[in-house]
């Protein structure tokens, strides 16, 4: 689909979230990434839809020209 590389994430979680990620990075490797990849594509995806929001509402906010 896309090129991809690997990177090394450090995360502080909670100790039964992080026995639970520990057991699925052993029981299905991939699993993880594609949550991550999830996350990561709506955290992108919002960003973008907020950046549009704020462009829209400055161009509605601009007032009206007066004919001279």
């Amino acid at each position: 689909m896309w090129e991809t590389r690997s990177v090394q994430i450090n995360v502080r979680l909670p100790r039964d979230m992080a026995a639970q990620a520990e057991e699925a990075q052993k029981t299905d490797t991939e699993f993880l990434s594609r949550v991550i990849m999830y996350g990561l594509t709506r955290r992108s995806i919002y960003r973008h839809l907020k950046g549009q929001a704020a462009d829209t509402v400055v161009q509605d906010e601009a007032p009206p020209a007066v004919p001279s």
